[in-house]
């Protein structure tokens, strides 16, 4: 990991507070817990955070309404909800807010991992130096291929590729082989070297 994520844990239970911010430090994150969900809009104005994981059941202010309190004053912000009491009407609800998932109690932790990487991930709110360097290749192809006027199909078809690889290539959604980027590079008129350079 290159920086660190940071979480805050929203839940009235001390127990499952403690529990959440125990694993998910163990696996590198930086974890706050609040279980007053009225505390929780002035923890984000102190301190930026990635994700939050927010109950739906707590007193004071259900976990809907602080949802749509924290929607008001940050759009972007990764949620995931999780609740004892999953119901279709609140799934429905949540989702339109734009969680990212909706998670059912008592859940499995392998599984709860699982998400929490997916969300980073599919975020980027971590880049491991292979994605970077995906990144900057899948870059450096698509700024060459469009400055000799190059469609992909063009592109292609002088590399014997599928328009689908080379896309997914400067997409950096997958990782192209060394036999692929001489190929690439061949049609480029330029080096394999190119694509490493300044990396």
């Amino acid at each position: 990991m290159l920086k660190k994520v940071r979480i805050l844990i929203v839940d009235d239970d001390p127990d499952v507070c403690e529990y959440l911010q125990k694993f998910l430090s163990k696996d590198g994150y930086d974890v706050t817990t609040v279980a007053n969900p009225t505390q929780v809009l002035d923890e984000l104005k102190n301190k930026p955070y990635q994700i939050i994981i927010l109950d739906l059941k707590m007193p004071g202010m259900s976990g809907e309404e602080l949802l749509r309190r924290i929607r008001a004053i940050d759009s972007d912000i990764c949620i995931i909800i999780y609740t004892g009491y999953p119901t279709v009407d609140s799934a429905v609800d949540t989702m339109k807010q734009q969680v990212f998932d909706y998670i059912k109690k008592p859940f499995n932790i392998d599984d709860f991992r699982a998400v929490i990487r997916k969300a980073i991930e599919e975020r980027g709110l971590i880049i491991t130096p292979e994605a970077r360097l995906n990144q900057e290749i899948g870059n450096k192809i698509r700024t060459l291929r469009k400055k000799k006027n190059l469609t992909l199909k063009k592109l292609a078809n002088r590399t014997g590729l599928s328009v689908s690889l080379i896309s997914q290539i400067e997409l950096a959604k997958t990782s192209a082989s060394v036999s692929t980027l001489y190929k690439i590079a061949s049609a480029l008129g330029i080096k394999i070297g190119y694509f490493f350079s300044d990396i």
